[in-house]
């Protein structure tokens, strides 16, 4: 085991990364810089975090920022969950703690949307607290090391390769050492093609002398992913403006905003097909409706949803809102990019002129 700790702090000596967050003890820059890279690689979440590093400087700086605005800046980052919590986090440090970022594992930990990576993270880079990270990196380079056959996903294997990891923890420097760690397994040993023949641990790796790379680590189960259709109206309104409403139930895109939502079982609605949706039905019920367009299919794939997309854009006749359209309020069209918006949303909104984007319908839905 110090012999692994021993190579693996000397490969660091080389191959340091740069990025922003390693030159800083500050606990705020690295939390934020941990939360944005939750479920994300760094090149996609390098310009949210400096974005964020100079918008909001400060956790009082974040603390006072407007709910819709800090949303809107994490716009197509996605797992929105997460600027929730670090809304909710910097206010409850600025309210709680006197505005004073906790400085003990247990104490980071209870952090709201911190786990024990996260928590790990910020008390070893920012206070030098000997606690060992352990993320998708970290499984990798000990589960082939090691040749550990646990599944990663199950309790037991969870446990095992924290255990692991924290005897392996370089405990003069464990900063230096966790992000040694993590460093290797993105660069070195990576998920798909690592280059095992010019690997400073290949001769004491069990999983390169078994031939069993490839292999590991093990999960014991495959992602499900559950198949969805949605159907947005975009409804305009006879002064020139776009019927928005925020999406407030506990599912994808909480407190994003979005055009009226037909989500259907099994497909999606065609031009032939919408007029007969009961909502549809309904809704003819108080207005006038006089459909523009129907465009193609739009895909978003999330970690555990596939989402399948389709737009109409209709005229609505009279601007009064009945109960059917309750929580919709009305915007100028051209200001709708002031708004927090689901990625696939933005994705039509930026294709909508090109050709072949949407069907033009010429006759009136009655």
């Amino acid at each position: 085991m110090q012999e692994f700790t021993q190579q693996l702090m000397q490969w660091q000596g080389g191959n340091k990364r740069q990025l922003p967050w390693k030159n800083t003890t500050d606990a705020y820059i690295i939390w934020l810089s941990e939360v944005i890279l939750q479920q994300t690689r760094v090149e996609q979440g390098m310009p949210y975090f400096l974005k964020f590093a100079e918008r909001y400087p400060s956790v009082s700086h974040l603390a006072n920022a407007p709910d819709d605005e800090v949303m809107h800046l994490w716009e197509g980052l996605g797992y929105y969950s997460r600027a929730r919590n670090m809304l909710h986090t910097a206010r409850f440090i600025m309210k709680e703690l006197n505005g004073v970022f906790p400085q003990t594992y247990a104490e980071i930990r209870r952090l709201k949307g911190v786990g024990d990576y996260t928590a790990a993270a910020i008390a070893s880079f920012a206070f030098g607290l000997p606690y060992a990270v352990v993320d998708g990196n970290v499984y990798r380079v000990l589960s082939r090391y090691f040749g550990i056959d646990t599944p990663i996903d199950l309790p037991q294997g969870k446990k095992q390769f924290a255990q692991l990891a924290q005897q392996l923890l370089y405990t003069p420097n464990p900063g230096l050492y966790n992000q040694a760690i993590m460093d290797f397994g993105n660069l070195q040993c990576t998920p798909a093609k690592p280059n095992c023949s010019n690997c400073p641990l290949n001769g004491s790796c069990v999983a390169n002398a078994a031939g069993r790379i490839a292999a590991l680590p093990v999960k014991s189960k495959k992602l499900v992913r559950k198949t969805r259709f949605f159907n947005f109206l975009i409804l305009h309104t006879p002064s020139g403006g776009v019927l928005l409403r925020k999406r407030m139930a506990k599912d994808i895109w909480e407190n994003l905003y979005e055009f009226l939502l037909l989500e259907t079982d099994d497909q999606l609605l065609t031009h032939q097909t919408i007029g007969n949706h009961p909502f549809i039905k309904q809704l003819l019920n108080h207005y006038r409706l006089t459909f523009r367009s129907a465009s193609g299919m739009f895909k978003q794939q999330l970690t555990h949803q596939t989402i399948y997309a389709c737009f109409f854009e209709a005229d609505i006749a009279q601007p009064e809102f009945f109960t059917l359209l309750q929580h919709f309020f009305e915007i100028p069209e051209n200001e709708i990019n002031r708004y927090a918006l689901p990625k696939i949303i933005n994705t039509y909104l930026a294709n909508r002129k090109n050709d072949g984007a949407a069907q033009q319908l010429q006759l009136p839905l009655l």
